[in-house]
């Protein structure tokens, strides 16, 4: 009922919230990318998109249509992949950002590993500015990390705002340095805040440093401060900071996918290359997927 290709364009809409960016995400005209939009509402008998000159935001309808066309072109990607006379084969190194450990990419990484047996991948998770730094290096293959600010480099897997936060009773005294729980250097989250207090003139001090995403949060969960986050991402039992504090605000972050120049030479290189490629596009097919937690187990 729901053609791929459409269903394509329209998550590429709803991830980047314009026509423009999507049209060029997907290497077609904006034209291409409006009809397949008014096709599939057509289909749907549903508005999907509310927007004008300046802006575009989903419907709830379109909200909805996210999760179904996430798996309408996930089970398409399995049959492309079964029916295929080709196997993927060779060491994949993928490296991903810290932000993603308490979300569900495991689930996305478990159906690509299941679906390509032959491919070894090996998972490095660490600080988005370490991941740039290595796949510079030549020591990964694909990584999934914020992009730098300023920087237009990568695959745009998803927009999103960062935020201020803290367990709901903190409280932040707008007289007093404020308590500030960062990864270390070289992460683009502790820049951000540092630039921006510093740009506000706000006095700071760091109660605690740590390059475990559940280590921030823990400390963040005691009260001992406040920490950047993902607003899409923000882990169970913390909350934004309330506007009282007079924090200023962080700006928005890109998370992209980034290919390295491979390894080896010849048929390994490009063996890698492919499975490179393999990752990415599942890695995109179920990007709304990495909005939010895993379901909790109940005993």
């Amino acid at each position: 009922m729901y053609d791929p290709a459409q269903l394509r364009t329209f998550l590429a809409v709803a991830r980047t919230l314009s026509f423009t960016r999507a049209a060029e995400r997907l290497g077609v005209r904006q034209p291409t990318v409006s009809q397949h939009v008014r096709r599939l509402e057509k289909a749907t008998g549903r508005l999907l998109f509310v927007r004008d000159t300046h802006s575009v935001e989903l419907t709830e309808d379109g909200e909805a249509m996210l999760g179904f066309a996430s798996t309408i072109l996930e089970a398409h990607e399995r049959a492309e992949t079964f029916f295929s006379a080709v196997r993927l084969r060779g060491r994949l190194r993928f490296g991903v950002s810290e932000d993603f450990v308490l979300t569900r990419l495991p689930e996305i990484l478990e159906s690509f590993r299941r679906e390509n047996p032959e491919i070894d991948l090996e998972l490095s998770v660490e600080l988005s500015g370490t991941l740039h730094r290595r796949l510079a290096a030549g020591q990964l293959d694909l990584v999934l990390a914020k992009r730098r600010a300023g920087d237009t480099q990568g695959e745009l897997v998803w927009r999103s705002a960062l935020t201020w936060i803290g367990p709901p009773r903190l409280r932040v005294d707008p007289g007093r340095p404020v308590p500030l729980i960062l990864f270390p250097p070289p992460a683009l989250t502790r820049a951000r805040a540092l630039e921006v207090l510093e740009g506000q003139g706000r006095a700071w001090r760091i109660v605690c440093t740590s390059g475990s995403l559940s280590g921030l949060v823990a400390a963040a969960r005691a009260g001992l401060g406040v920490m950047v986050h993902t607003r899409g991402l923000v882990p169970e039992g913390l909350v934004p900071v309330h506007a009282g504090a007079g924090l200023p605000e962080l700006g928005g972050v890109d998370f992209v996918l980034l290919h390295g120049r491979g390894h080896g030479r010849g048929p390994e290189r490009t063996a890698t290359q492919e499975a490179a490629n393999a990752l990415a596009a599942a890695i995109l097919a179920g990007g709304d997927r990495l909005h939010g937690a895993p379901p909790v187990e109940r005993p």
